[in-house]
């Protein structure tokens, strides 16, 4: 008889009835919602070097969800100011633009229809809030009647 009685092992031994790893992706690993492998992709389709490193793609993942997350709080915070359910463009331009580190990281990037900042330079403003501070004090300097 040949093999002995023994069922031959297949696959490394996994031949058999043995339940398979279900697959964990690198970005549930890594904590995060932004997808490693696909920025992994992209960083060896785009040349940017001969060699992408494991650690470069979830590294770049987590900057690029931190950014996001920051940019979208502060745009939330923006269309809550303007009594709205919904971002639009015109609360992501005020929440960079608003925002010191953010808006210079952005400084050079145009939002389609986000606006631009409301502001009027004082020079254009009328002097009117001036005199009108002006002669309130000498109205009551004015001596009492007797």
């Amino acid at each position: 008889m040949e093999g002995g009685g023994r069922a031959k092992k297949g696959a490394g031994g996994r031949r058999g009835g043995g339940a398979r790893k279900k697959p964990v992706s690198r970005s549930v690993k890594a904590g995060l919602q932004f997808p490693v492998g696909r920025i992994g992709r992209y960083l060896k389709m785009g040349r940017y070097s001969e060699r992408v490193g494991t650690g470069a793609p979830i590294y770049l993942a987590a900057v690029l969800e931190y950014l996001a997350a920051e940019v979208l709080e502060l745009a939330g915070n923006a269309a809550r100011d303007n009594k709205k359910s919904r971002i639009i463009p015109r609360h992501v331009l005020l929440a960079v633009r608003n925002d010191d580190e953010l808006g210079k990281l952005l400084a050079g990037v145009t939002i389609a229809h986000g606006g631009v900042l409301p502001n009027i330079n004082p020079v254009l403003l009328p002097k009117q809030s001036a005199s009108k501070e002006a002669k309130s004090p000498k109205a009551t300097k004015s001596p009492p009647k007797a």
